[in-house]
């Protein structure tokens, strides 16, 4: 892994913390750095001094420089120091081989206080349990840490990775304006009003979506962009509301080309800025439905195996009132096998119950498969033929546990699935030093949203589709298969995209599926759609999420821990305070009024 912390700049003619090595013993050097630590040995003090590059041991001898030294005792960690000093080899036995300049060190001559620091709310020269809010709230101290330095370093090199990958393929860098129209992609939009047309309002960008293909249409057939998007929507570990994506479209281009040319640069990414073994190349490709039968999601974690296995025929007839009445009913009956759990304790198994009811599931069954029988509350309500299919039917062996939901397909799914990555951490099948990736295709191109009573994208509403399901459009609409992608690594969704449609009148046809009036679509989408009149080129693209992606290298669990200024898991800015509440002059001048019942004061 690449790892630009230690960087030797010297080549560009400056000298830093990082960059002094054995054979400049005997020159003179200025340094400028970071108190990381102070050491007082009888007499000797030993300065570390810090900067993003790395350190520098420093030492002050009186005999040699009183005033330097005298200055040196009362130095604190984090002054910021100007030292001016002698490189030389450190004495026999004191080699630090874990540091670039271990080596050497600098003898003190000169000492300059450039500014003094208050005590810090938490240590800086080593890596401990903060509370994140006090870190987040003094974020320019947090990331002076070493942790945080090295993902922001990661994260510029994966950045510039990106560029020179796509640059080196024709790809250009447009970037497309912050301050758009509203329309309906999915998430609420951040609205900015205008001071220039009161009543008025811009959007921040969900995603660049309708300007790269406007950017098609114009003829520029590759383009990318290190975007800056924007969703009013629920955070969580891997979300932020303001986020950053590589945004990629071409002209001319099928699904397999988008995601062959994907592929390559994260394998290039992987390779580079990662130690982990990459588990299965090219990588697996799933539908979505095989991922959904298999592993009960769209995301699937491949690192390890615990596949869903569906035993609905098997059971169909069954006198166990629980899985005839799922069945009677379009349900269905799944199990998942836990190996070597035949043993779990009462409480075990009622800690999967739960785990299994918090997903929507009413109960879970289970069969311990014994030497000499198969053991379970369920066991004497079915057959011989039946207790084999739910066992050394779906692969269960002697010592095992089965597991098995009976409830509607997306319930069966959604608890089998959380129940298997429980069991894959529990049991510690998952290999943390495996980058297992896979893709997801043929998503649905449309699900009905009972509440409002019309069908809505499943990604957004630009995506084309299968030509041999295009009859399902008047006859089965959930059926109907999209020509979206999406990159799945360890469990996570890396980011995705679609070939779109390139024609109004496919274009027009969905937006009327999906319930939009024909009278709004030129306000609503105007101009993407008058620029489909214009010898529009078949194009596609994909989007990834570059924060979720450097979290991934950096193995982090928090994409927090990858962006330099982040909000907390509220949505809040602890640091500058924001959102905050505007003066009413602000307001005024944007012919904005408030409504004193939902305002409310962050503290």
């Amino acid at each position: 892994m690449t790892d630009r912390s230690n960087t030797n700049p010297s080549q560009f003619g400056r000298l830093t913390c990082g960059s002094l090595r054995i054979d400049q013993a005997g020159e003179s050097v200025a340094l400028r750095g970071w108190v990381h630590r102070r050491r007082d040995l009888g007499g000797l003090i030993f300065i570390d001094l810090r900067d993003r590059y790395g350190l520098t041991q420093v030492v002050f001898n009186p005999q040699i420089a009183p005033d330097a030294h005298e200055l040196a005792s009362g130095v604190r960690p984090e002054y910021v120091l100007k030292v001016g000093g002698t490189v030389r080899p450190r004495p026999e036995g004191t080699i630090n081989p874990k540091l670039a300049t271990g080596e050497i060190e600098v003898e003190g001559l000169a000492l300059e206080v450039l500014n003094e620091s208050k005590t810090p709310p938490f240590e800086l020269n080593q890596e401990g349990e903060v509370d994140e809010g006090v870190r987040l709230r003094h974020r320019y101290l947090d990331l002076r840490r070493s942790r945080l330095q090295r993902n922001i370093v990661l994260r510029h090199d994966v950045v510039a990775a990106m560029r020179d990958f796509l640059i080196a393929r024709d790809f250009l860098e447009i970037e497309t304006p912050n301050l758009i129209k509203s329309t309906p992609e999915g998430a609420r939009d951040f609205l900015v009003p205008s001071s220039g047309f009161p009543g008025n309002f811009y959007a921040l960008p969900q995603s660049p979506q309708q300007l790269k293909q406007l950017l098609m249409v114009a003829g520029f057939d590759r383009y990318f962009q290190v975007a800056r998007c924007f969703r009013d929507e629920p955070q969580r570990a891997d979300r932020q509301p303001e986020f950053t994506q590589l945004d990629i479209e071409m002209s001319f281009v099928e699904p397999d080309e988008v995601m062959g040319l994907s592929e390559n640069l994260f394998l290039e990414l992987s390779r580079r800025f990662s130690t982990k073994r990459i588990r299965e190349t090219p990588f697996p490709r799933l539908t979505y439905a095989q991922a959904m039968d298999r592993f009960g999601n769209d995301r699937p974690d491949l690192r390890f195996g615990i596949e869903l296995r569906d035993v609905s025929n098997a059971l169909t007839g069954t006198s166990f009132n629980a899985f005839a009445q799922t069945l009677s009913g379009g349900g269905q009956v799944k199990a998942i096998v836990v190996p070597g759990a035949a043993d779990y304790s009462r409480r075990e198994i009622d800690g999967l119950t739960e785990l299994a009811k918090q997903s929507g599931a009413k109960g879970m069954a289970t069969l311990a498969v014994r030497a000499d029988e198969v053991r379970g509350p369920i066991a004497k309500f079915l057959s011989p033929s039946e207790l084999d299919a739910l066992t050394t039917g779906i692969g269960a062996n002697t010592g095992d546990l089965v597991l098995a939901v009976a409830d509607t397909p997306q319930v069966v799914a959604k608890s089998l699935s959380a129940l298997r990555l429980e069991i894959g951490n529990r049991l510690g099948l998952i290999d943390p030093n495996v980058f297992a990736y896979c893709w997801v295709y043929e998503f649905p191109l449309l699900e009905w949203n009972e509440e409002e009573g019309r069908w809505e994208a499943t990604h957004n509403p630009f995506s084309g589709y299968l030509e041999e399901d295009a009859p399902l459009l008047d006859t089965d609409p959930g059926a109907v298969r999209a020509k979206q992608y999406d990159l799945v690594l360890n469990g996570y969704e890396l980011g995705g995209g679609s070939v779109r449609n390139h024609r109004r009148a496919d274009q027009e046809r969905l937006f009327a599926l999906m319930g939009y009036p024909a009278n709004e679509l030129a306000g609503r989408f105007g101009a993407l759609l008058d620029a489909l009149d214009y010898g529009a080129p078949p194009h596609g693209g994909v989007a990834m999420g570059i924060d979720r992606v450097v979290m991934l290298l950096a193995d982090e669990e928090n994409i927090r821990e990858v962006i330099a200024f982040p909000k907390n898991q509220r949505g809040l800015d602890l640091m500058f305070g924001a959102p905050d509440l505007v003066v009413p002059s602000q307001l005024d001048e944007l012919g904005l009024r408030l409504d004193p019942d939902k305002q409310t004061t962050i503290r």
